[in-house]
């Protein structure tokens, strides 16, 4: 086979020696994998309804091209051809080969689209905050003591994972996307919610932009002169440590940035870099050794997290070898997602049942260092929802749940119980047992006395 640089013309970054490839290289690429042209045709019909972009220290770092296309980070990074319906495949696959215009092959696609509930847990219309009457679009704020910031420049990553709940911000659909760059409003927003202890720097990833432009939104937050006192902590989500770890160790803006990260942290604040790993082979490089290195030696927090994702990492091993590795190197295992109800969830979702075990098992082979994560973690409308167990209780099988977060802080720490079902993969698809409702939804509401019909439960929010 052909070297894929050979063969594909590089989207440089001048001065740092990335290259990006996106889905016009796609055909190119997964010819590497040995895929005959129905399947690449397959891929490339998914690729115009979910987005692909990989770049070189992905393709010629980290994937095993001989285990392709079943090499977990391949599948990690690039469309595969049954993530959709079958029909929706064929007839995009069908548009592609007859050459159909360009406007109707965005029309399937977005019709495609919406029907997979591209923005999940009510984000765009209940955690959207509000400032003098005004809504601020690129905020979200879910809990009290957390917002979430989407700055416009960092909305993209190094690479996108096949299974990102966020794809709806790298698809050309503006009115799906979350973006401010009205750093002014944040901190107006700030101060008018003394609660408010964190903010989440999300995108995308805010990794992805230079010093200069992430200084432009940091600095205001750790200036005395905006009066934030009360913010303890600055979270940045990011992917960069598997996909492009030179942003710390070789870009011409590395020392720069942790410079910058070094001021956070003077300021008397945490700075957490929330990592996301999706599989113990991002965690091999050197690279990342010296990426963590630096990082620590800021003074900042390396905390890692990803969702348990079938055919990638649903698998105990494999988060038992990256809790154990990222605590060797100084990192801090925080969370397991349960795959969201968005995009191709039905292509990459685990049962929580066989999820709770996955998490049970690798838990047990790990030390106390690594037993700070948490999960497998439900992010649903209610808050974080925890399966702590399954058990058996009065002769019902049953799982053993409890809210880690909520939108209603009253619920923080509550246990609650929902019928066992072996094929439940969300929230939305159990239900209660020993009550009539969880704890976060409402009491319905009496139209009629107690018994009579039509006083049922009301449905749930997923």
């Amino acid at each position: 086979m052909t070297d894929i640089q050979q063969v594909i013309p590089p989207a440089r970054s001048a001065g740092r020696g990335f290259r990006a490839y996106s889905a016009k290289h796609l055909d190119m690429l997964v010819q590497r994998a040995g895929l005959p042209p129905e399947e690449r045709l397959a891929v490339r019909a998914v690729a115009t309804v979910l987005p692909f972009r990989t770049n070189s220290y992905v393709v010629e770092n980290l994937i095993d091209w001989d285990a392709a296309p079943d090499d977990p980070i391949y599948r990690l990074v690039f469309p595969q051809p049954d993530m959709l319906p079958a029909a929706d495949v064929r007839r995009l696959a069908d548009m592609i080969g007859s050459g159909a215009p360009e406007a109707g092959l965005r029309a399937a696609a977005h019709e495609i689209r919406m029907r997979l509930n591209p923005h999940p847990a009510g984000q765009l219309l209940l955690n959207a905050p509000s400032l003098h009457g005004q809504p601020l679009p690129g905020l979200q704020h879910k809990y009290p003591q957390t917002v979430l910031f989407f700055p416009r420049q960092g909305q993209t990553c190094h690479a996108y994972c096949s299974y990102c709940f966020r794809w709806a911000q790298f698809v050309d659909e503006p009115d799906l996307k979350m973006a401010t760059d009205d750093i002014g409003t944040l901190v107006a927003y700030l101060r008018e919610h003394p609660e408010v202890t964190s903010v989440l720097i999300t995108g995308g990833d805010p990794m992805i932009m230079g010093e200069a432009v992430l200084r432009r939104y940091i600095q205001p937050l750790i200036d005395p002169a905006s009066r934030l006192d009360h913010l303890e902590s600055i979270r940045i989500g990011t992917k960069s440590l598997a996909y492009w770890p030179q942003r710390f160790v070789s870009d011409p803006d590395a020392d720069a940035t942790l410079r910058l990260f070094s001021e956070v942290v003077a300021s008397g604040r945490t700075l957490a870099l929330m990592a996301h790993f999706s599989h113990p082979r991002e965690l091999e490089p050197s690279l990342l050794d010296t990426a963590v290195s630096r990082i620590s030696g800021t003074g900042a927090v390396i905390r890692t997290q990803a969702p348990l994702i079938r055919s990638i990492n649903d698998d105990p091993e494999a988060w038992r070898a990256m809790w154990r590795t990222q605590v060797r190197k100084g990192m801090v295992p925080y969370y397991l997602f349960v795959e969201r109800d968005t995009g191709p969830q039905d292509y990459f979702a685990v049962p929580l049942a066989r999820g709770y075990e996955i998490f049970r098992e690798a838990y047990q082979g790990v030390s106390g260092l690594a037993r700070t994560v948490r999960g497998p973690s439900m992010s649903a409308t209610p808050g974080k929802v925890c399966v702590d167990g399954v058990t058996e209780v009065a002769g019902i099988k049953v799982f053993v749940l409890h809210m880690i977060q909520a939108r209603d802080p009253r619920l923080v720490g509550t246990p609650f119980f929902a019928r066992f079902d072996p094929a439940a993969c969300w929230l939305a698809d159990l239900e209660p047992v020993f009550a009539s409702r969880f704890p976060y939804e409402p009491a319905p509401t009496r139209t009629s006395p107690p018994n009579c019909p039509g006083s049922g439960r009301t449905s749930r929010a997923s």
